[in-house]
């Protein structure tokens, strides 16, 4: 996995959720929290998400094959996605499960300061691994908010490890704010509540997540400024006088696939022509690095064929503009 897959912020957020998962699961021993059993398999799910995040970088690296010929980069949207459907079943449907229990039988807290001894020290180990992931993120975010990045990141792994570590610290404070009341009050049934809205937490959490490495994995195009970089690069105004329609696809983060057919002169020599691809190809990849996989078609300029559009058939997904999901 390159840089830019996060890796650190990865392997941070896994060791502080495997030490935090251990001292809750103790703490949920001593004290019979429900709250704090949610959130020990909270972060033991974080952990396993860490891990298939890792996995799926690793598998993603592997060279092409005849059988799949632009490579395994992808690999790294499935293993996203996965990691939304374990925090959404695992996660946070044991927390709901285990807070109806707690409110339908509540039960009254035993050694309270185990709980908020390690809700404390688990808020101070997550904020180091939010810490590590928002200043791995802000080297690829550039002036795009934070609502932004998530949605236009073509890596998963860092919007991923960012809703994760955010999710957690809100259910910490969920659930210190279920034991203090429940401690506070006498009532079991306030932990039952905290453990309940840590999995509505959890499980909104995964929604967001499920939708945007469901878009990445449907295929995504290359990024407005990307495109507008492509495009620079294509017309040198000599041999290649324009675009007649382009197509831009993300084979995984870090490659993406360009697809053009453009307007070359009408007396041009095949010679000519072929040079000039061989050009526009070069200035591509010299513009946007990640462009590995070019097919440029050349054509005679026609405004009736341009005006029409690519055909359907041939190209489809409608108009070449980049949509923004």
């Amino acid at each position: 996995m390159s840089a830019s897959g996060g890796t650190k912020a990865i392997v941070a957020a896994l060791a502080a959720n495997l030490a935090i998962a251990v001292s809750k699961f103790v703490a949920f021993l001593f004290s019979g929290s429900s709250s704090m059993l949610a959130e020990s398999v909270h972060s033991l799910a974080d952990s396993g998400n860490q891990f298939l995040l890792l996995l799926g970088g690793k598998k993603a690296q592997r060279e092409a094959t005849p059988q799949h010929p632009f490579g395994y980069g992808r690999e790294r949207y499935i293993y996203a996605f996965l990691v939304s459907i374990v925090l959404f079943s695992v996660g946070g449907m044991f927390a709901i499960y285990e807070g109806y229990e707690k409110i339908k039988h509540p039960h009254e807290l035993e050694h309270w300061y185990w709980p908020v001894g390690v809700l404390v020290f688990a808020i101070i180990a997550e904020g180091f691994s939010f810490r590590t992931a928002i200043k791995e993120s802000n080297g690829l975010r550039g002036q795009l908010s934070w609502k932004e990045f998530i949605r236009r990141a073509k890596a998963p792994e860092l919007p991923v490890v960012l809703l994760e570590d955010f999710g957690a610290l809100v259910g910490l404070v969920l659930a210190l704010g279920g034991v203090g009341l429940a401690l506070a009050t006498g009532n079991g049934v306030w932990d039952g509540i905290g453990t309940l809205c840590i999995g509505v937490l959890l499980i909104l959490i995964a929604l967001v997540l499920a939708a945007e490495t469901k878009s990445l994995l449907l295929g995504e195009s290359a990024g407005v400024d990307e495109v507008k970089k492509i495009e620079k690069a294509l017309v040198d105004g000599e041999t290649v006088t324009g675009i007649i329609h382009m197509r831009t696809l993300h084979l995984g983060p870090e490659e993406l696939l360009v697809a053009a057919k453009v307007a070359v002169q009408h007396d041009d020599t095949a010679t000519e022509v072929a040079t000039a691809i061989d050009a526009a190809e070069a200035r591509i990849r010299e513009a946007v690095p990640i462009a590995r996989v070019i097919y440029l078609e050349p054509d005679v300029y026609r405004e009736s064929e341009a005006a029409r559009g690519a055909d359907p058939e041939a190209t489809p997904g409608g108009p070449s503009r980049v949509a923004e999901h």
